[in-house]
């Protein structure tokens, strides 16, 4: 598909006119800056409070992440994928299973968008049942991306702009409680990157699997080569700096919210779901708590409907491709040219999805899938510049493999019925490129 899209780019004559700001604001606009917001409560139960720390080190995987994902942008400027890059360096089958695997982080990404919206629904109305919110929105994303509609990025970036003003409020809202109520002595201060109390190594890296969360897109900058001034600097220069800036605001968000709310005891089942909005409410009363309850549900519906949207767009192209059955996945309504029985697959299993899965297990899962990806992708660049590339660059070896070290780090500390689903789903994967080449096979051998 990115080769494709490249090519029409270059058949329109797209002219190379974005510069370095443009791929940040870019990249901004695609994570959000409300990112943290959405896992805030479940982070914080799994860390015992060290959200501001687990968003930290999963910065710092993602950063070394991103420098390969930049690098590797250099060799193959014209395909941003993962998929490609693992099927080049390293091996087609291996390019396979992450392509597989990013095919997982796609179908969990509206169930779990269909969850947080639901919990959020039900702040404004209460008496409303899940069951009706879910319907709700898993029916109306499906009905939408049937008609084919899309967010412009003009929309998208008005919706940052406001996300944005929404965030600044919130943290000017913050500091004048904390200043004015909770009066923190210097311990306190602390307190939400260290507490000796409740600090273990392997909560903060459960919390951290989660956490990277908060930074999911960022590999998305790599799709825009085509119309981007320098690309073999600017598109590794504006992913790094886009992770940086992003790091640094969500943490600057949950470290006002875990001193306004000190981590003390875990979020009730009830709320942790949409815990900041919570914590919003004790420090700017019931404006401040439907304003950023409204502006996250919107923010995740529309991620909602762009993940289905992406979703239903791969399994076409596994479809066009044969790996997947082509009758099923690679058709295309006649009518309003969208790929509708993968849209109606991804809708019925986003429903399903949020009455079978909770937030957490979603978010875990969807990052086994993630974390695969940005193995394959170290892997990659440290195949290439160590082994391939006559290019010189800083630290060939040793960024990349600190990149698989981290990132293979927080994958180990999933939880154990992630890890087992995850396996399952490869497993799957596995089944499916068997019987599809086993059929290629039969199919060439009656024809012959």
């Amino acid at each position: 598909m990115a080769a494709e899209a490249c090519r029409t780019a270059e058949a329109a004559g797209l002219e190379r006119s974005l510069k370095l700001w443009h791929l940040i604001v870019y990249g901004i606009i695609i994570i959000q800056p409300t990112a943290p917001m959405g896992i805030y409560g479940v982070v914080s139960n799994l860390a015992r409070g060290h959200v501001t720390t687990t968003i930290f080190i999963a910065m710092i995987a993602m950063l070394l992440t991103a420098i390969s994902y930049g690098r590797m942008a250099r060799v193959y400027p014209t395909a941003g994928s993962a998929f490609t890059y693992v099927s080049k360096e390293l091996n087609p089958q291996v390019g396979y299973m992450v392509g597989w695997a990013m095919l997982m982080d796609y179908i969990l990404n509206p169930i779990i968008c269909v969850i947080w919206c639901s919990q959020a629904a039900r702040n404004i109305v209460p008496g409303v049942p899940f069951a009706f919110w879910a319907i709700g929105f898993a029916g109306l994303s499906t009905y939408l991306n049937t008609r084919g509609i899309q967010t412009s990025s003009r929309v998208n970036a008005f919706l940052s702009i406001a996300m944005s003003l929404v965030v600044l409020l919130f943290l000017g809202e913050g500091v004048r409680y904390i200043l004015s109520v909770v009066h923190p002595s210097a311990g306190d201060l602390l307190r939400p990157i260290y507490d000796r109390s409740t600090f273990s190594t392997s909560v903060v890296l459960r919390g951290t699997s989660v956490a990277v969360l908060t930074y999911i897109g960022f590999d998305g900058i790599s799709t825009m080569a085509e119309e981007v001034e320098n690309p073999r600097r600017n598109i590794l220069l504006a992913t790094v700096f886009t992770c940086f800036i992003i790091g640094l605001l969500s943490m600057a968000e949950v470290y006002v919210a875990q001193l306004v709310w000190p981590a003390t005891k875990p979020f009730p089942a009830n709320i942790v779901d949409t815990a900041f909005v919570h914590v919003a409410a004790r420090v700017g009363g019931v404006f401040l708590f439907h304003l950023l309850n409204s502006t996250l549900l919107v923010a995740n519906f529309g991620s909602a409907m762009a993940a289905q949207f992406g979703a239903s767009r791969l399994m076409y192209s596994m479809g066009q491709e044969s790996s997947l059955p082509r009758r099923v996945f690679g058709v295309v309504d006649r009518r309003h040219h969208v790929p509708r029985n993968n849209v109606f697959i991804t809708g019925a299993i986003a429903l399903l999805g949020a009455f079978l899965l909770t937030y957490e297990k979603g978010a875990e899962l969807l990052n086994f899938g993630a974390f695969i990806a940005f193995i394959g992708v170290n892997t990659a660049a440290l195949v290439h510049y160590k082994f391939r590339s006559q290019e010189r660059v800083v630290f060939p070896v040793l960024i990349p493999a600190f990149g698989i070290l981290v990132c293979g780090f927080i994958w180990i500390h999933l939880s154990r019925s992630a890890q087992v689903l995850g396996a399952l789903w490869i497993c799957v994967g596995l089944i499916v490129a068997w019987a599809m080449r086993k059929a290629k096979t039969t199919r060439i051998a009656t024809q012959q």
